[in-house]
């Protein structure tokens, strides 16, 4: 997943998106300590999708306190 396609998404499609990835990954490390993993570095992969969900997260509630604060002025 590019980063780029988490800019155009809304808040709740992130949500969603990183619910779906958590899932993943607990399935990934099952199946990786069951030695029924065969492709590894989708592990990784998932945990850095993981991580650009959670920024992209970040950076909308940054926004909004931001112009939460510039609205009170």
């Amino acid at each position: 997943m590019k980063y780029s396609e988490l800019v155009n998404m809304t808040e709740e499609q992130l949500e969603a998106q990183l619910r779906a990835l958590q899932e993943e990954h607990f399935n990934l490390r099952f199946q990786m300590a069951t030695r029924q993993l065969t492709n590894t570095a989708r592990l990784r992969q998932v945990k850095k999708d993981i991580a650009r969900v959670k920024t992209r997260q970040r950076e909308l509630e940054l926004q909004r306190a931001e112009e939460h604060a510039h609205g009170n002025r």
